[in-house]
């Protein structure tokens, strides 16, 4: 295959660069989204003065208080976050002939047919960060490589504000030193088990037979022998479909009353349900998220016999669910809903059930009405929505 040019941006710390950006106070001060200073939640994103002193994503909030109990601790913001996250992307858009977009604050571009060579591709990064500096006074990391896994490897090594550009000739060479912890899939547990026998680096599974590397990963060996060379041939796709649609909440105190978790479910699978019309799909399958005081993490899952996409099913799958779990008197302190197994909604809801018909067209309707003017501009009058 002909060798691509890729690049990879990743915004900095972008929640907190937002934040810190939008309040000129906040600068310099280690600033931790998500969570509060009482310990609910997990952290979302740390500015990089936070992550100085050991916080991280995914960190449960009490302990980043422990770390830093002078941080500034802000909830999520994700109306501001989408809207300077579209900015960021029209930015991006102009300077690629192909854009995949993975998350809210990183995309994927192939600039193949833009630049002639890597350095050409260098010079295109340089335009893209100053223009998110000068538009949007913020920084974004940039990764330069002939495929996905080598771009976004790069803009990993030199944080914040970086760029970084591997060509096809230095791929293997500057692979061979890096921990294997750094190839994608391989997690801390794949990671200790490749070190037990002799495996720390990339180029250590480069030069692994391959009953080794099968041995240990199975098939996927075969692909992280590939990917520890500098071997990936996934092209960017432009449009990526959505797989689930899901909505959490982390209670501000642990819920032990059954009806307070139903409410919770409620709220949550009108949410998922309003994700699901937008995207003009429905789900088979439901799933319930349950984490407890002590941080245990349960799902519990069901398949429909037939995909919906309205609140009132997925709160009734979500309620016989949550029956189903032994609880034990534990209290719950975040739950979450999802919808996955998508089918698309073209054609009737039920060719016989003329209520759920009428059911769907109002909660598509409500969901406008959310959309348009807040989520508290409507609401149901009775929170249980299951049938008597």
């Amino acid at each position: 295959m002909a060798s691509r040019i890729i690049i990879h941006v990743d915004m900095d710390a972008f929640y907190a660069a937002v934040e810190q950006r939008d309040r000129p106070e906040l600068k310099g001060r280690p600033v931790i989204v998500g969570g509060t200073p009482q310990g609910r939640g997990v952290v979302s994103t740390a500015s990089y003065e936070a992550r100085k002193l050991g916080i991280h994503s995914a960190m449960p909030a009490a302990q980043a208080v422990r770390l830093c109990s002078h941080g500034v601790f802000l909830p999520v913001d994700m109306r501001k976050y989408r809207q300077v996250s579209a900015e960021v992307m029209a930015i991006l858009a102009q300077h690629a002939d192909l854009m995949e977009q993975i998350s809210i604050d990183e995309a994927f571009l192939d600039v193949t047919n833009r630049a002639r060579d890597f350095a050409a591709a260098e010079r295109i990064g340089k335009r893209i960060k100053r223009a998110i500096r000068g538009e949007l006074k913020l920084t974004a990391s940039i990764g330069v490589g002939p495929n996905k896994f080598l771009a976004k490897l790069c803009s990993d090594l030199r944080k914040p504000d970086g760029l970084v550009v591997v060509t096809p000739h230095e791929a293997e060479e500057f692979l061979a030193p890096l921990p294997v912890g750094k190839l994608w899939g391989v997690g801390p547990k794949t990671e200790k088990r490749l070190q037990e026998r002799g495996l720390r680096t990339m180029g250590d599974v480069a030069r692994a037979p391959t009953e080794q590397r099968r041995g240990l990963l199975g098939a996927w060996g075969d692909v992280v022998h590939e990917l520890s060379r500098g071997i990936d041939d996934r092209p960017v796709e432009p449009v990526r479909e959505a797989k689930s649609a899901s909505a959490e909440e982390t209670f501000p105190r642990d819920l032990g009353d059954v009806k307070d978790m139903q409410k919770a479910l409620a709220d949550l699978s009108r949410e998922v349900a309003r994700r699901l019309q937008a995207e003009g799909v429905r789900a088979r399958t439901v799933a319930i998220k349950i984490r407890f005081g002590d941080f245990r993490t349960i799902t519990r899952q069901t398949t429909l016999s037939e995909a919906t996409d309205q609140g009132a099913a997925l709160q009734q799958t979500a309620y016989q669910l949550l029956d189903g779990v032994d609880r034990g008197g534990e209290g719950i302190r975040l739950l979450g809903v999802r919808g996955s197994g998508f089918e698309h909604a073209a054609g009737q809801l039920s060719l016989f059930d003329e209520r759920a018909q009428r059911r769907g067209q109002l909660e598509k309707t409500l969901s406008y009405i959310r959309r348009r003017f807040g989520p508290e501009a409507v609401r149901w009058a009775r929170e249980d929505l299951r049938e008597k």
